[in-house]
């Protein structure tokens, strides 16, 4: 396997979802299947795979508010040893930009939506996690650190 070189950024995948419930089963199926082979530990890869299943569903439900005519943008990239997938939306700034970091007892007790984790998790689920608006165009940015195998390799043999 070719390590790619610190910095350099190589696309592994680019689609578009329709903006329909659901869609966030095939957003993170295709995910999965482009970061195949990176260097992800499987503990990785399932929490990468619910941070964009989660950021996908905010950009169908409360950025292109479920019109099926507004896709939702994904690209993912490797950028040296990091992992990177950028979710686009076309609803500009909206609600779940700004949503209050829920507080169970809050929620328990009636005095916060029980909504409201969507973003809480995401945040929680991967390395690092922007949300940029550039006028209609909503994006999150999610990035999960990935050990390639020679990396492991110098890891192992400076613990030795």
């Amino acid at each position: 396997m070719t390590s790619v070189a610190r910095g350099a950024v190589r696309r592994l995948a680019a689609f578009a979802v329709a903006s329909e419930p659901g869609n966030e089963r095939v957003a993170l199926a295709r995910v999965a299947e482009a970061v195949a082979g990176t260097g992800l530990a499987d503990q990785q890869l399932d929490r990468l795979k619910t941070a964009v299943a989660e950021a996908t569903m905010n950009a169908i439900e409360h950025g292109n508010r479920n019109q099926a005519d507004l896709p939702v943008d994904i690209e993912v990239t490797q950028q040296g040893t990091d992992i990177v997938v950028t979710i686009t939306d076309q609803g500009g700034l909206h609600a779940a930009g700004t949503a209050e970091q829920p507080d169970l007892a809050r929620k328990l007790a009636g005095e916060q939506s029980p909504r409201g984790w969507g973003l809480f998790l995401i945040r929680n689920m991967v390395d690092a996690m922007d949300v940029t608006t550039e006028g209609t165009r909503h994006t999150v940015r999610l990035t999960m650190a990935t050990t390639t195998p020679a990396e492991e390799g110098a890891t192992r043999e400076n613990h030795l």
